[in-house]
């Protein structure tokens, strides 16, 4: 296997939950060694579920090749031990409650002054200045506070995004922000911090319907598998009850569409539906146009004009049609002596194993040196 791009480095993560997780987890694929510090208890995450062969789906997803200790940060023989790994760190990552690390006596400004070349990560709820920044985060808060909510599912009682997307997204600009903190240091020999919150994170995720509200004068509405600004975009009914999802996203599209799956070349030349704008003004009247096609179709004959037209298009698929997708790629990954298969990183490197190494038992690794040799 080639030598991984972030061999030799050596994160120290004080974390829990999903977000800083999510982060140190990818840092550890890369080839960082990460120390995970869990309370005595341990990550409140181990308790999520028991889904994996009694080990929760969370943890076993975003903690696998870390090492564990736990240590009671309220004790000064705890906190001396995680000061002296980190006089050997390069990364510390921490998502505590608002505070609490620099009460603990681990805030990153003091810890930079003392380690120069150390790189501190804060993940927050919603950063530290602002009315908001003493409140705690949780990812369906933040999707609420951010507005997510109001522009996802159908009209109707409000739901959730079923994915915690806010963590996640958090832990993503945080990975962004912890490589770029390394070269960084590549170059000026010095240490810096970076600082993500859940609500920035998506609040980023929000610019197009932000901008849209602020400066076009409308929010976009709760349209289901609809876009609000493109047409046709969604799900269609086919004679034999099954949906397809399709979208089309320029004017060739359009035209081949009402060329070879509509056969109705004409179509394309409706001045209600002439460009994306008149076909979104007038979407109720093409999508009964659509929804007559499909309706006298199977749902083989429609893929098949799909395909022909080179049309974008989708199924609607379960969880478990999603375990059997042919595109799916897993890697194998040891839990309490079983093999389980993982979903695989979404980027294919040269540096990837063919398995993942399992996720460790809470203060698995008790026995660290006080000073860990880099590996």
């Amino acid at each position: 296997m080639n030598p991984t791009p972030l061999e030799g480095i050596l994160v120290i993560a004080l974390e829990q939950a999903v977000a800083a997780p999510y982060c140190s987890s990818r840092l550890a694929d890369a080839g960082a060694r990460v120390i995970k510090i869990e309370r005595p208890e341990g990550d409140f995450a181990r308790g999520y579920d028991g889904a994996v062969h009694g080990e929760s789906s969370y943890f076993v997803w975003i903690n696998r090749g870390k090492e564990s200790l736990a240590l009671d940060l309220r004790r000064d023989n705890d906190k001396a031990r995680l000061h002296t790994l980190l006089a050997s760190a390069d990364v510390f990552l921490q998502n505590l409650a608002p505070g609490a690390a620099q009460r603990l006596g681990f805030g990153s400004e003091e810890l930079r002054q003392r380690h120069p070349r150390l790189i501190t990560c804060d993940i927050s709820g919603y950063g530290e200045d602002g009315p908001l920044k003493d409140l705690k985060a949780y990812d369906l808060l933040v999707q609420a506070e951010s507005g997510l909510v109001a522009v996802s599912g159908a009209p109707g009682p409000w739901g959730r995004i079923g994915v915690s997307v806010c963590d996640i997204s958090a832990g993503m600009n945080a990975l962004i922000g912890v490589l770029e903190a390394l070269m960084q240091r590549t170059r000026t020999g010095c240490g810096s911090g970076v600082k993500v919150s859940l609500f920035g994170s998506a609040a980023e995720l929000m610019a197009v319907p932000y901008l849209q509200a602020r400066y076009g004068g409308k929010a976009p509405d709760r349209v289901g598998l609809k876009h609000p600004s493109i047409a046709p975009y969604g799900a269609f009914t086919c004679a034999d009850g099954r949906e397809v999802v399709l979208s089309i996203q320029n004017e060739r599209e359009w035209a081949s569409f009402c060329e070879r799956v509509m056969q109705d070349p004409a179509l394309a030349h409706d001045p209600r539906f002439a460009d994306n704008a008149a076909r979104t003004r007038h979407r109720e009247a093409l999508e009964a146009a659509v929804q007559v096609v499909f309706g006298g179709l199977g749902y083989a004959e429609v893929v098949d004009r799909l395909t022909e037209a080179q049309t974008a298009f989708g199924s609607i698929n379960s969880v478990y049609d999603l375990i059997e997708h042919p595109q799916l790629r897993t890697r194998p990954m040891d839990v309490h002596g079983h093999e389980v298969q993982m979903p695989a990183p979404p980027y294919a490197t040269e540096w990837e194993a063919d398995r993942f190494p399992s996720a460790p038992d809470l203060d698995q690794h008790e026995e660290l040196p006080a000073s860990p040799p880099r590996r």
